[in-house]
């Protein structure tokens, strides 16, 4: 469920780029303008005004976005702009070949994504940057991680909710098997199982492992794998029984203690802004008892602020 708000009377594409441009225009740049049109528009609305606006003045709106703003809030409302599947393409392209290396950032996008959203900012990854997803991860990322990774991204999954009792069964001894009960893991068999199953067949085969060992699969990763390995076993894990749940926690992270993660806010309340941020506000009220609205506020100032929080919708 989306938490982006859209006006009930909504002005055209043209009308909105015309604004744009008076925004950008004169000494400084009216931010508060374009985050009033931008925030309360929808991907489709959004490919609207930049055709309309490279029509009428025969500029591309991200790079005028770009040149106009500054800091967090030029790094929120550029990610915005994109379509969701071009976003993705762009963040883990960043995280594999910017300046910095965030393997962790990469490994959240493409463990959190079905395998339908997977194909396709793989191909659009390929038709914007020049080179294959698998290209980038082979060479940037190492042992098992990068063999999770190659096989997360390459195989295709079931995305329906039937599960196979006995298959799960069999999946949660052979986990067991390879892991806590014998000296050393075997992390094929993880990594199989990992890569291979639907998010309804991992969720059970969770269950599954809590009736035969007395605790669930969660702790048994955590005890046999580590760094980021064990980060995207635990993000396929996660997102398998609830992405909202998983989602709320790498925000709250993002916000605990000394100083802010923006990279983190900024990738999540963007790219769950339209898919399921109401779900993810309601884990965060219930997991943390206070609103994300409210973290997020106590957090960010100024424009950066306005903008975020206009993404996360009323305050409730």
């Amino acid at each position: 469920m989306s938490t982006v708000t859209i006006p009930p009377v909504l002005s055209s594409p043209r009308d909105d780029a015309i604004q744009l441009y008076r925004a950008f225009k004169g000494f400084g740049c009216d931010t508060g303008a374009i985050i009033n049109i931008l925030a309360h528009r929808d991907a489709t609305q959004r490919a609207l005004i930049q055709q309309e606006y490279r029509t009428m003045y025969s500029q591309d709106l991200n790079k005028r976005l770009s040149s106009e703003l500054s800091n967090n809030v030029k790094r929120a409302i550029s990610l915005w702009v994109h379509d969701p599947v071009s976003r993705d393409a762009t963040i883990v392209r960043q995280a594999l070949s910017g300046d910095i290396i965030d393997l962790k950032a990469a490994t959240e996008v493409i463990c959190s994504r079905t395998p339908s959203q997977i194909q396709q900012f793989k191909q659009v990854y390929f038709t914007i940057f020049g080179t294959y997803l698998e290209h980038d991860i082979e060479f940037q990322a190492s042992g098992d991680h990068k063999k999770l990774l190659l096989a997360y991204v390459t195989t295709q999954r079931y995305e329906g909710l039937e599960v196979d009792k006995l298959m799960v069964e069999k999946d949660a001894k052979a986990l067991y098997k390879a892991g806590e009960k014998k000296l050393g893991t075997d992390e094929k068999i993880f990594i199989h199982i990992f890569s291979e199953r639907s998010r309804a067949h991992m969720a059970a085969v969770d269950s599954a492992y809590h009736d035969f060992y007395g605790h669930p699969l969660k702790k048994a990763v955590k005890k046999e794998t580590s760094g980021n390995f064990e980060y995207a076993l635990l993000t396929i894990l996660q997102c398998a029984h609830n992405p909202a749940k998983y989602f709320s926690k790498v925000l709250h992270k993002a916000m605990k203690g000394l100083g802010t993660d923006d990279t983190t806010l900024i990738r999540i309340i963007v790219t769950r802004a339209e898919i399921d941020m109401q779900y993810i506000k309601a884990e965060y009220l219930k997991k943390y008892r206070k609103t994300l609205n409210d973290a997020v506020h106590s957090e960010t100032s100024g424009n950066y602020r306005a903008f975020l929080l206009a993404l996360l919708g009323p305050n409730h």
